[in-house]
């Protein structure tokens, strides 16, 4: 009689865990799933904590209702799938701003990722280039090349907007500055229209009618109470045995699947399990295949991470604009990079009391040595340059919290997409059942994590002999 299949996920973020609702909802009954967390806090960059008595994330801040092709994005399909539809909010105010010249103003419509489709449009903040978006007769972007966004849009539409535009909108997602960050990867609904349109601007126009929105549809989504109820909920639905402060050493393969090396050096235990998930950080990831797998662990463990650090403030009363926050390009010379007014750009947090919660990002990649500073200095400087920016001195905080994430968000350089590809199709052909998922590889956001997570959860399926539901 055949014993159940026994999984193993390594990695208890978003990514791991929609791995293991996946594998649950789709694999023979009766398979054993663990979840081996390496720290004892579930949920990776979703991270819900309290301020001021109420709850406020201190990681990923919300998720993006469709996929690039328009669809219910995958975020959205597993909070509908672990009965938190209900729980879907939106942001009240989507307005947000730029700082220019040290003053506030709004970022302009009509732009993907800040690259514009109409440059009327964003004349009042960045001058494009006159006359470079010429028609030259053959697509922008060769059908297997790839380009880093700054080259494509300088070339384009001249220095200010990338500065002043693409830097800050990308640099907000990934702390990295758009002259290192790979187009295929971080815009890729931008690359498939640059391998046909001839001009910037119609690559821009063809992408955003390929995914067309209805007016008014929001863009963003969060869960009322935090997106740690997706956590919990997720756990609850895997049926998972969660294994935290669990460090998975070594991975090695059995010939019927591999043995797990758990635990501290001086008292190791040992797993076998049928298959694995592998859902951690580039890094960490290299590490385990670098003894199975050491071609894949070199081009895996080649990728780069940028550090953040997230500082939220409780304010009493304090004069904030009817925005929901603003990105800082690089240009302006400040240690911040991106601010968001929680209580402004949520409508169900907003508080009678009037005790407003702001957060700031702080990092950019390369610039490290900045968050070096003791909590303390850093949240004076956020609060001095929040003051800064809006031209008003801010309350003192009534409470705050600085949340440091330490290699915390891939730098996906050009060509990234083709070497993780081959990546993948070596470690398929040599271990069909150990599988990469997570946002080191696919991209950042929670839909890409999840999409990630469930996609690696079948490949598992598929590699042990396909679903008996």
């Amino acid at each position: 009689m055949r014993q159940p299949w026994r999984v193993a996920v390594v990695g208890g973020g978003i990514a791991g865990l929609a791995a293991a609702v996946r594998l649950r909802d789709s694999a023979p009954a009766g398979t054993e799933i663990t979840v081996y967390e390496q720290s004892g806090v579930l949920g990776g960059k979703l991270r819900t904590g309290e301020l001021a008595g109420q709850p406020v994330e201190f990681g990923a801040e919300s998720f993006l209702m469709r996929d690039p092709t328009g669809a219910e994005s995958a975020a959205v399909a597993l909070a509908c799938r672990l009965g938190l539809a209900e729980k879907i909010v939106h942001p009240t105010v989507g307005q947000a701003a730029l700082v220019i010249d040290g003053g506030l103003r709004p970022i302009p419509g009509g732009t993907l990722v800040g690259v514009p489709g109409d440059l009327d449009r964003v004349a009042a903040v960045a001058r494009p280039a006159a006359d470079a978006d010429t028609d030259g007769g053959r697509p922008l972007v060769g059908p297997d090349a790839d380009v880093s966004v700054g080259a494509l849009v300088r070339s384009r539409f001249g220095n200010e907007v990338v500065e002043r535009l693409v830097d800050p909108m990308l640099g907000g997602v990934y702390a990295g500055r758009a002259d290192d960050l790979s187009l295929v990867t971080t815009m890729p609904a931008l690359a498939r229209t640059a391998r046909v349109e001839h001009t910037l601007v119609g690559a821009v126009r063809a992408a955003q009618a390929a995914a067309p929105r209805a007016p008014g549809a929001p863009v963003f989504g969060t869960l009322a109470g935090g997106l740690g109820t997706l956590i919990e909920a997720a756990v609850t639905a895997s049926g998972a045995t969660v294994r935290r402060d669990a460090a998975v050493r070594e991975l090695t393969p059995t010939g019927t699947g591999w043995r797990l090396t758990v635990g501290p050096t001086r008292d190791p235990q040992l797993v076998d399990v049928d298959a694995v998930v592998l859902a951690v950080p580039a890094r960490p990831a290299a590490r385990l295949l670098a003894g199975p797998a050491p071609a894949v662990a070199a081009g895996v463990g080649a990728l780069d991470y940028a550090s953040v650090a997230l500082v939220t403030m409780a304010l009493p009363q304090p004069r904030l604009p009817e925005l929901s926050g603003f990105l800082v390009p690089s240009t302006e010379g400040l240690l911040i990079k991106a601010a968001t007014f929680f209580t402004t750009k949520w409508g169900h947090l907003r508080r009678p009391d009037g005790l407003a919660l702001v957060r700031a990002s702080v990092g950019r990649y390369g610039e490290e040595a900045h968050l070096q500073r003791p909590d303390a200095d850093l949240a004076a400087t956020v609060h001095r340059e929040l003051s800064a920016v809006l031209g008003t001195p801010l309350p003192a905080p009534v409470d705050g919290h600085v949340q440091r994430w330490g290699g915390a968000l891939p730098q996906y350089a050009p060509g990234h997409a083709d070497r993780l590809a081959a990546a993948r199709t070596a470690l398929r052909a040599a271990h069909p059942t150990l599988v990469l998922a997570g946002a080191g590889y696919d991209g950042v956001g929670i839909p890409v994590c999840v999409r990630s997570g469930e996609t690696a959860a079948e490949e598992i399926i598929t590699a042990l002999g396909g679903s008996a539901r």
